[in-house]
């Protein structure tokens, strides 16, 4: 069995390095996760979104083909700025390496989004930035409702132009969106089958009609009256009557994030994440009981996570997802975050997110709202198997060409709990580059 600093190191962080020591005990790693939060590096949608969105804006209502290099110059901008998104993620989760970073992965697909274009990567990233990390370590239903209200969401599921059918503005025939009510209930709350209608997903979409987004004026979300349908609304048997602003809307948010199924959906939500695919119905209640006695305070819920037996119990039951692989192997070969922000754009590019895309995850692209799947059998496959091979042998050696030694690198990755196949093959490779890629390929390495 291996010292419990080892096992939360591969279980809930992104591994283990030569250069770090994992937090000693469950209440360290939970402390750890303050690391997580926003850093000088953050992205904002008021500096790095807004100005260069309305000065696109502005040069194309002047007529584009009337300053074509200005034009081009705001798309370079926003671009470079788009870029170093993905950077500062992998160079913050190699720093890192724990249950913080790992947490942003977690909730950042929970409350998915994409990086679509040149504004939507960055709308993407001052998503993270600014509704997620900030609340790793506050409660549920604040983190719901600055993820809910975030503009990237609202333009994410086509809030932007809902409008309420007997508002001003739907009395000229605009009309209503159901997309963020219905992954509210659905993929943010309770949960899928637990017991709601269509008719509460259609009378919270209604409630929500006014809460919109201007691309080229907002930095964050914009409650338009005459968008909003007027009257009450009734959502899992609450009554919610419409009052000025965002009210009745942000107390909607809250009321979902302390419903019961909500506390069973996010407990069993972390334990397919953390512990297995289909985990114990004994952790998942346990994790639930937590978030309903504390009122869904994460910190509590992370410590009976990081406190569980299971994670023991059903070691190496988890495939590590592309992003999670690749910052593993990275830490593992000693590789720091200053050698993640010092790499050229077409190397970071080509090696690193390249090769995540050779293994099914291609940057800020999901398949839809629901995230990136949890089962092993999307990413055991023979193309993703063979992306992480091909990672390894030929990429990984351009990242760092003055490889380490693997006979290292398979105590460092795999610490007591290297199976001795590996103890015995590992160093009869005939080349470091072999010898590394035996490690990675290893189904040991592969799950956690």
């Amino acid at each position: 069995m291996p010292a419990y600093p080892e096992l939360a190191a591969i279980r809930l962080g992104y591994g283990l390095s030569p250069w770090a020591d994992p937090p000693a005990d469950p209440v360290a790693w939970v402390e750890s996760v303050a690391s997580a939060a926003p850093d000088g590096d953050a992205f904002s949608m008021a500096r790095d979104y807004l100005p260069h969105r309305a000065r696109y804006a502005d040069l194309n209502r002047q007529g584009a083909q009337q300053d074509p290099a200005a034009l081009q110059a705001v798309k370079d901008i926003m671009r470079d700025i788009g870029l170093r998104a993905p950077r500062i993620r992998v160079a913050r989760a190699v720093g890192d390496g724990g249950f913080g970073e790992r947490l942003v992965q977690f909730w950042a697909d929970h409350f998915t989004v994409t990086a679509g274009n040149l504004f939507d990567s960055i709308s993407a990233a001052a998503f993270v930035d600014e509704a997620i990390r900030p609340h790793l370590s506050g409660r549920f239903a604040d983190l719901m409702v600055a993820a809910e209200t975030h503009p990237r969401m609202i333009a994410y599921l086509d809030q932007a132009l809902s409008v309420g059918p007997s508002s001003p503005a739907g009395k000229r025939g605009r009309g209503v969106n159901e997309n963020l009510a219905r992954e509210m209930i659905e993929l943010h709350s309770l949960g899928a089958g637990s017991g709601y209608s269509q008719r509460d997903v259609r009378q919270l979409a209604l409630l929500l009609t006014g809460l919109t987004f201007r691309p080229n004026r907002d930095a964050t979300a914009f409650f338009n009256k005459n968008w909003a349908e007027p009257g009450a609304f009734q959502v899992l048997g609450k009554t919610y009557h419409r009052g000025e602003g965002q009210g009745a809307i942000l107390q909607a948010i809250h009321d979902l994030a302390d419903h019961l199924a909500t506390a069973r959906h996010i407990a069993r939500k972390l334990a397919v994440h953390f512990v297995s695919d289909d985990p114990p119905d004994s952790l998942v209640k346990r994790l639930a009981q937590v978030f309903r006695d504390s009122g869904g305070d994460l910190p509590s819920l992370y410590l009976a996570l990081a406190e569980a037996p299971e994670l023991q119990d059903c070691f190496r039951q988890k495939v590590r997802q592309p992003f999670d692989y690749i910052v593993a192997a990275l830490r593992a070969c000693g590789i720091r975050p200053g050698n993640i922000m010092a790499l050229d754009q077409p190397v970071f590019q080509n090696q690193l997110l390249s090769g995540m895309a050779g293994m099914g995850m291609r940057w800020g692209s999901p398949r839809g709202p629901d995230g990136w799947p949890e089962d092993a059998a999307a990413w055991v496959t023979a193309q993703g198997l063979a992306g992480r091979i091909d990672w390894a042998m030929r990429r990984l050696p351009k990242l760092r060409p003055d490889l380490p030694d693997p006979r290292d690198v398979l105590q460092t990755a795999l610490g007591d709990t290297a199976p001795d196949t590996l103890r015995q093959a590992v160093p009869r490779a005939e080349s470091p580059a072999e010898g590394l890629a035996l490690i990675l390929a290893s189904p040991d390495f592969n799950r956690r």
